[in-house]
């Protein structure tokens, strides 16, 4: 199957019921107009050319904002689909800089092959593999290991090969490339390169331009329309929807706004195939995201649990005194 880890899908385990209170907290969705651009998340489509940082900077200007921050930074050549965090919400971004990734590659090989033994070839970089990035690269030169989910061979002319390839993070594709024209024993590099997928954000009908963007912020500031602009800007929440969910009682969300870890009382729902040491998002019974941090039990441990800290606090997304102080300091 042609998919990336956070797509494979969860089941919801309910360990308990609880009722939210309407007066404390919003809905994503529900947001005033102001506050919701504040917390949210735009699928930028990025063109060649300008670096992902100009582009970044673009967004905050078109926007009028103080703040934004990009997730998985695209070569200046490369195109394709840059997730952008605004305001607010940039303290989510370091949850999407770990998610898989899909790109589809022009390869450029430096003699003709037979295509059968390019799709073969592809075929046995699938899995982990080593990696050392090059020269140019802004990480420190040393072996890494990368897993390659899926490669799907699309298209070959000549001695041009298309395909499609879902990989960790981290993954470098001109050295992807470099290594298959190895092991073609023909040579290869990288010729065009476009990202269609990060985490929950897809090549599709939600990616924008940054003239949709600002053509959306212009009928807002100008008419008074929303609508555009609420089609244009996810809530920040979408931007962690790739990862493994705990959903926690209106009583236990201040505690953990002010950087306690998630004790197992608080829990009413936990999604399936969750490991210790994963990377957990913890929503409201409203959907807001309220943290994310790294899981202390499996799934099942955590639906069990009486007692205990099931998931550590590394990042708070929803300020304190959202919602009524549920638990007493220590003398």
């Amino acid at each position: 199957m042609n998919l990336l880890p956070s797509e494979i899908k969860r089941e919801t385990l309910v360990k308990s019921e609880d009722t939210t209170d309407e007066r404390f907290g919003k809905r994503p969705n529900e947001r005033p107009i102001q506050e919701y651009i504040q917390k949210g998340a735009v699928n930028l489509d990025k063109p060649a050319g300008p670096t992902s940082h100009e582009v970044t900077s673009w967004v905050k200007k078109i926007l009028e904002l103080e703040r934004a921050g990009h997730s998985g930074t695209l070569d200046p050549n490369v195109t394709g689909l840059l997730p952008i965090m605004l305001g607010e919400a940039t303290k989510a971004v370091d949850a999407l800089l770990t998610a898989g990734k899909e790109y589809v590659c022009l390869m450029k090989l430096h003699a003709e092959v037979p295509e059968r033994t390019v799709k073969s070839v592809l075929f046995e970089f699938t899995g982990e593999i080593y990696q050392k990035p090059s020269i140019k690269s802004a990480v420190k030169r040393e072996t890494r290991i990368r897993s390659i989910y899926y490669i799907e061979f699309l298209e070959m002319e000549d001695k041009n090969a298309l395909f499609k390839v879902g990989c960790e993070a981290g993954t470098y594709i001109r050295k992807l490339c470099n290594d298959i024209g190895l092991a073609l024993g023909t040579g290869a590099h990288m010729q065009e390169l476009r990202r269609t997928k990060s985490g929950p954000f897809r090549e599709d009908e939600t990616m924008v331009t940054l003239h949709d963007l600002k053509d959306a912020y212009i009928e807002w500031k100008e008419s008074g329309s929303e609508e555009l602009l609420r089609k244009t800007i996810f809530p920040m929440e979408y931007a962690l929807s790739h990862l493994p969910k705990i959903v926690i009682r209106d009583s236990a969300v201040d505690a953990v706004c002010h950087g306690a870890g998630l004790a197992a009382p608080g829990v009413l729902t936990v999604e399936t195939g969750i490991e210790r040491g994963d990377l957990v998002a913890v929503f409201t019974q409203k959907g807001e995201a309220v943290s994310f941090g790294r899981a202390q039990m499996k799934s099942m441990e955590i639906f069990k649990a009486a007692t205990g800290i099931v998931a550590t606090t590394d990042r708070v997304l929803l300020s304190p005194g959202t919602y009524p102080k549920g638990w007493k300091a220590k003398e």
